[in-house]
């Protein structure tokens, strides 16, 4: 999206003014440094969801200059590993003022890229910008550990150390949070980052790379590059590349997870979820009720953390008219106008997509009460939009409840009792979040204790956590040993060297052993 570097923030019209041109722009490399001119064969069109016209064209990298970003961040490494933790510390103070400074811009770019409304795209950035913040702490998420006199005459140190070239792969839903749970958290701990974000909206990932650029990161450091199939199995038969960060799907994930380890290459992987509500019906009606319309239609349900199912236990079952009507209320329009609820989802194909699962659900025996799948919004007849749409009766074999539709569509279930709603949610096969409604004290405390997933909220509509704490989705919904952020996500970055020394006091000993050393 961007075709030259600046010093200053650009105003938001300015930056999407080129939009109007005839011909779309085409989308840079940032490689060394530079924002360079791709000199590949292939492009991806880059639709705006809103209206469905281009916006720019991405380009499909040529194995010429996935080779140079790779090489460009080996080099860079030889020298960014022996920086300071404190000049790696001051980049990102430096990083974050000026994120924050331009979050308006960002954000403006998200909606025309991805769709999703300029609140929501604002909370994309603000999200990776606590990751950012995080990092700047870092001269205690680095710290090793040591133990003096561990045996006689004896101590233990441990430091934490880069790995080398490590890589990122991106998903369309959050264009700048993704990126930001990456490379900060990469770069902090002394490596380098090759970043591939999404064909489908790379323009907050480039909008980075320019603040990266304007606050002094050195050349090669991190590097980007686009592409589709072809770069994924790129970054994961690279020799030089260590480590692969990835969000996305189901499938893309256990590929990237099998032939990267295959190449011996650490992999954290988060893959696809469905999340469950679990409703009591003591809980705060009026309130539950606001957030759930707010976690299942919000970015028009195209989160991993999205609440896709609901199960209304005992009488909370009468509340599927009232979750009905306050779905109805919410506002299908283009991401930037004023007071939109809901924005378009990110493709045709994944309109078509939500439409046929929606009557797979309805073939099968659910019932649509509100059905948002002929929604209209005049001022943007091509855009791809799904109003939000509410199917009960949902069984556990139906396919709109085995699938992660990733629209704006809540699932609704019933049970007698919370035993019955947890057994449904612990069956799943995913472990990404859930989250419990009630007032009770002892429920949720059961609740949290017996469900078998990785980010629980009581009362908590999306239990994402701050990034003191690590991304811990589980079971089917990750590949990996370390998570993403948190202490999990620099142990992820960071290999422990231990240093054992023995200093003898006095004359040393002379007489070999021969045994294994028992120390004391």
């Amino acid at each position: 999206m961007l075709s030259v570097p600046r010093n200053k923030a650009l105003p938001i019209v300015n930056a999407l003014r080129r939009y109007s041109s005839n011909v779309a722009p085409t989308t840079k490399l940032f490689i060394n440094g530079e924002f360079k001119d791709s000199k590949a064969t292939q492009w991806v069109d880059l639709h705006n969801p809103a209206t469905n016209e281009v916006v720019t064209k991405v380009p499909v990298s040529t194995q010429a200059e996935m080779e140079s970003a790779v090489e460009s961040c080996k080099e860079a490494y030889k020298t960014w590993k022996q920086t300071s933790v404190l000049t790696r510390q001051q980049l990102m103070l430096k990083l974050q003022a000026v994120i924050r400074r331009d979050i308006k811009k960002i954000a403006a770019n998200i909606t025309t890229e991805q769709g999703k409304t300029l609140a929501d795209a604002e909370g994309d950035v603000m999200r990776g910008l606590q990751v950012v913040e995080h990092a700047c702490s870092a001269g205690t998420l680095l710290q090793g550990e040591s133990l003096q006199n561990i045996a006689r005459d004896m101590d233990i140190v441990s430091y934490k150390l880069p790995l080398g070239v490590t890589a990122g792969i991106c998903p369309f839903n959050f264009p700048a949070m993704i990126p930001l749970w990456m490379f900060p958290m990469a770069l902090i701990a002394g490596n380098t980052m090759v970043v591939k974000p999404s064909e489908r909206d790379p323009g907050a990932t480039m909008m980075l790379m320019e603040l990266m650029q304007e606050v002094g990161c050195p050349p090669g450091v991190v590097n980007v590059i686009h592409g589709t199939h072809d770069s994924v199995n790129f970054i994961c038969d690279n020799k030089d590349i260590k480590a692969i960060s990835f969000v996305g799907s189901d499938r893309a994930g256990q590929h990237i997870y099998e032939r990267g380890a295959a190449n011996g290459k650490r992999i954290q992987s988060n893959l696809g979820a469905k999340n469950h509500a679990v409703v009591l019906p003591d809980a705060n009606k009026e309130a539950t009720i606001e957030q759930l319309a707010g976690a299942a239609f919000g970015a028009a349900g195209q989160r991993c953390m999205a609440l896709s199912v609901a199960i209304l236990v005992g009488e909370a079952r009468d509340w599927i008219p009232d979750i009905a009507a306050r779905a109805k209320q919410l506002k299908v329009n283009a991401g930037h106008e004023p007071g939109t609820d809901v924005g378009p989802v990110i493709s045709p194909q994944a309109k078509q997509r939500i439409h046929d699962l929606i009557e797979a659900g309805i073939k099968q025996g659910a019932k649509c009460v509100l059905d948002g799948r002929n929604v209209k919004v005049d001022k943007y007849p091509n855009g791809n939009f799904v109003g939000p749409t509410l199917i009960t009766e949902v069984q556990t074999h139906h396919e709109c409840y085995k699938e992660e539709i990733f629209g704006p569509v809540l699932c609704v279930m019933t049970a007698d009792t919370l035993e019955q709603a947890m057994e449904i949610v612990n069956a799943n096969p995913y472990g990404n979040g859930t989250a419990i409604f009630t007032s009770n004290g002892s429920h949720a405390r059961q609740f949290v204790n017996e469900i078998d997933v990785g980010q629980v909220g009581v009362n908590v509509p999306i239990p994402v956590p701050l990034p003191m704490f690590s991304f811990t989705g589980s079971r089917g919904s990750f590949l990996g040993d370390q998570h993403f952020y948190g202490k999990q996500g620099l142990n992820f970055y960071t290999q422990t060297k231990t240093i054992t020394s023995l200093w003898r006091k006095g004359k040393a000993e002379a007489k070999p052993s021969v045994s294994m050393p028992v120390h004391n």
